[in-house]
């Protein structure tokens, strides 16, 4: 059986829905904590463990962080499905020649575009190696298909360093990173905590703008040697249908919802009210989740051209985000158990114990990977591991940008092995896991190598 038959097998075996992974992490998390906590008097004990858990759970701010990333994802995924950007997609398509720069033509635009915005980046990369396999398919052109699906899905592995990352983008808001904290018991550290970590010290830091390219040009020149390398398969694919309006027959205020002033004048507004609210922060380099959202909210409405367009795109958006909705409280009630426990502190301090400066962002980045196996999202990630991370890196005194984007990189590099966000390009392409994971692995290894040594430098 060959290691991606293996690796597939694991999975499906092993590994139920991540909503029922998030149930039995909680269970897990309550019978740590229950012997964890110096009080074990029983029945007292555990109604104080469900009493951190309910907490967590309808933690406000955090429930305002989960429908920050919906919001994320759901418009990345509108703007994907506009006029302009089916356009670019078309474009794209008809520079296929052969399996080489088809595999290019879906990597490098898909890591571009991932950095920006990693739902814009998930269905963008789909699509495109969706109609790369169709003009091929029409033309003649030999291609290896399930590589340029990977391809299609490689921004995956580059999303949390970039401008939606769920934890650099989160602790340049002020007063996240005291919110996160405040309930760490023992912890005198959180008056030494900054107001915020601006994204012009993570995502935009001259280090990681500098990993981030390493990373595309080496994926990229991976992937220009594979498909010089592998074998052209069989493709066998329907034509992909972009939405469409019909506008036949409108009647009265119907027209409003069709209307393309109504909807430019709109979304104007919205691009001039970002640009006065937010400019001094854009200066500064400086991206929250709201700014990211309120911007792509006007791009797409003035992109779709009307409301109906945009309203449409949203409905097909939405399901999407069914995992972010119902998983994220588990996680935050996991953090809350973790946090009111105290057993924050006592894995901190055991990382610590083990770690040097040198070698704490390592352990970070190894452990964020594995963490994210079992738990497929970055936010609910940062909402159970930001606490360790940054109080691990206060004891040691390592940089808490460097910190945490260890925990981004190691966050996101797995996202190569574990299969879930992997799904909508599955049902785009119509290839199986299986298909993609020989040549994600490969990305995997690749970027490993990359970020590591780029943490051991910087």
């Amino acid at each position: 059986m060959g290691l991606t038959k293996v690796i597939e097998h694991i999975f499906r075996r092993f590994l139920p829905s991540p909503f029922t992974i998030a149930v039995l992490l909680t269970f897990l998390t309550m019978v740590m904590a229950f012997f964890f906590m110096e009080d074990t008097s029983g029945e007292g004990h555990l109604f104080k463990i469900l009493s951190f858990w309910e907490n967590g759970v309808w933690n406000n701010g955090l429930l305002v962080f989960a429908y920050q990333m919906m919001l994320i994802l759901v418009l990345g995924h509108v703007l994907v499905l506009s006029k302009p950007v089916e356009l670019l997609i078309l474009r794209i398509t008809k520079l296929v020649s052969n399996s080489s720069n088809a595999a290019v033509l879906v990597a490098l635009p898909t890591l571009l575009v991932s950095f920006f915005n990693w739902g814009l980046g998930l269905i963008f990369g789909a699509i495109l190696a969706r109609k790369v396999g169709e003009y091929a398919k029409s033309k003649g052109i030999p291609i290896n298909y399930p590589l340029i699906g990977a391809c299609g899905y490689s921004g995956l592995m580059v999303w949390h360093g970039g401008i939606s990352g769920s934890a650099p983008i989160k602790v340049s808001e002020p007063g996240h990173l005291q919110e996160l904290m405040k309930d760490v018991p023992n912890s005198g550290m959180i008056a030494q905590l900054p107001e915020s970590i601006s994204t012009s010290l993570t995502v935009f830091s001259s280090w990681n703008l500098l990993l981030f390219a390493i990373v595309a040009l080496a994926i990229t020149l991976l992937v220009y040697f594979l498909g010089k390398k592998t074998e052209p398969t069989t493709i066998e694919l329907k034509a992909y249908e972009f939405q469409s309006v019909d506008k036949k027959g409108l009647k009265g205020a119907e027209k409003l919802d069709y209307s393309k002033g109504m909807a430019s004048i709109f979304g104007l507004l919205v691009l001039i009210a970002f640009m006065v609210q937010y400019l001094p922060a854009l200066k500064s380099l400086n991206i929250t989740p709201n700014m990211l959202n309120f911007f792509m909210l006007g791009l797409a409405v003035v992109l779709h051209g009307s409301f109906k367009s945009f309203l449409m795109a949203v409905e097909e958006a939405i399901g999407d985000t069914a995992g972010i909705l119902i998983q994220f409280p588990l996680y935050f009630g996991i953090m809350g158990i973790m946090v009111g426990s105290g057993m924050i502190n006592g894995i901190s301090d055991f990382f610590v114990s083990i770690s040097t400066s040198t070698t704490l962002p390592i352990f970070t980045f190894l452990s964020a990977g594995l963490v994210n196996i079992f738990v497929p999202s970055g936010g609910g990630q940062w909402a159970v591991q930001g606490p360790l991370v940054l109080e691990s890196a206060m004891q040691l005194g390592v940089s808490l940008p460097k910190s945490i984007m260890a925990l981004a990189y190691g966050d996101q590099i797995t996202n190569m092995l574990q299969p879930f966000w992997a799904l909508p390009l599955l049902g785009i392409t119509k290839l199986k896991a299986k298909e993609i994971l020989p040549y994600t692995l490969l990305f995997m290894v690749v970027g490993t190598v990359i970020f590591i040594s780029g943490l051991l430098i910087f």
